[in-house]
């Protein structure tokens, strides 16, 4: 096994019943203090940037991603004892808190399914999409990790709920892989081949098809009994135009994990030199911070997604979500594929 390949094997999170080791006294402690030490900073930058905004609106920006580029400056320590309390936080978040990523059982399933069903898509499990952080690798062979623009790129593969819910991580293949590649080398593509993911009672669909689950996902993924994609094509029927709208419609959520994501943690928006032996411990530690903001009730700032460009005109940000699909030929599916996507979209037409 490669060293890449070990890196990404402990960083795909997701399964269910998983649960972090329990807190000592001291590392209780020690956690608390630095709670209330995060807390204690936050509420004066809080406080600093209400009134850089009151006096000029355009410095947030700015200072933003001076902060960004200096945030050990920040906290009046130098880059190595930043490096140092980074790598010391992001490990106690993933010890303590890698349950917040997992696959939902019980009551919080029922939940989900049941938001998907009222989108037309019962027994459904999550969405699944691919995203690029950009960065540039220090310690990994640079042509690897080349997009089509000679940008430096890893590819983090996420399945998220229609709240938003981060349910699944898996990060850290160079930018060359495909999308189907990614997901075949993940624990994600073991898991439901060996029944262990999809473990719900089946439904039954129109023409006697059951479903016992399933994930919404964009035509670069390989169709399956578990794996539901668009029929896509510049002309279509209006039973395929209505099926890809509302199929579109639900796998939207991932898009917009996405943007949230890159927007509250700008570190994986922009393009910077990183570690590699670190950068997919820290995506899969802004997941899990993602999903305690949810779980809490912390809405998100929505402004966030809008910035205005040299001419004063504001748009939405482009977080490099919008790639280029890569589809696969159809004869990849299966006739399962086939009759499930077929039964779901005949279900909608007699709604």
């Amino acid at each position: 096994m490669s060293a890449m390949s070990s890196v990404v094997d402990m960083l795909s999170v997701g399964g269910e019943d998983e649960r972090g080791p329990t807190l000592s006294a001291l590392e209780r402690a020690a956690v608390t203090s630095a709670d209330a030490a995060v807390i204690m900073h936050c509420e004066t930058e809080v406080e600093g940037e209400r009134r850089q905004t009151t006096s000029s609106p355009t410095r947030y920006t700015d200072g933003h991603l001076a902060r960004h580029e200096s945030s050990t400056c920040s906290f009046g320590i130098g880059r190595a004892s930043g490096l140092v309390a980074v790598r010391d936080v992001t490990a106690t978040l993933l010890s303590v808190y890698r349950e917040k990523v997992a696959w939902p059982t019980a009551v919080r399933k029922a939940v989900v399914l049941r938001a998907f069903a009222d989108k037309g898509f019962p027994n459904c499990h999550g969405c699944i999409d691919c995203t690029h952080i950009y960065d540039k690798p220090a310690n990994a062979a640079p042509k690897d990790y080349y997009d089509r623009k000679r940008r430096f790129y890893v590819v983090a593969q996420v399945v998220v709920d229609l709240d938003l819910r981060v349910l699944d991580v898996f990060v850290g293949y160079p930018g060359s892989c495909h999308d189907v590649r990614v997901i075949h080398l993940s624990s994600l593509w073991s898991r439901a081949v060996a029944g262990e993911l999809f473990t719900w009672p089946p439904v039954l669909l129109p023409f006697q098809v059951q479903t016992n689950g399933y994930l919404l996902a964009d035509n670069s993924y390989p169709p399956s009994k578990w794996m539901v994609v668009p029929y896509g094509g510049t002309t279509q029927t209006p039973f395929k135009a209505r099926f890809d709208n509302k199929q579109k419609t639900a796998r939207g959520a991932v898009e917009r994990a996405f943007g949230r994501l890159k927007e509250m943690w700008r570190l994986f928006f922009g393009s910077h030199k990183t570690n590699m032996e670190t950068l997919p411990q820290q995506f899969v530690v802004v997941c899990i911070l993602h999903n305690i903001l949810i779980d809490v009730g912390i809405p998100f700032d929505e402004n966030l997604l809008w910035e205005v460009d040299a001419n004063g005109v504001r748009r939405r940000v482009d977080h490099g979500i919008q790639r280029p699909p890569r589809p696969l030929r159809m004869e990849t599916s299966t006739g399962e594929a086939v009759m499930l996507r077929e039964a779901l979209a005949e279900r909608m037409m007699q709604r």
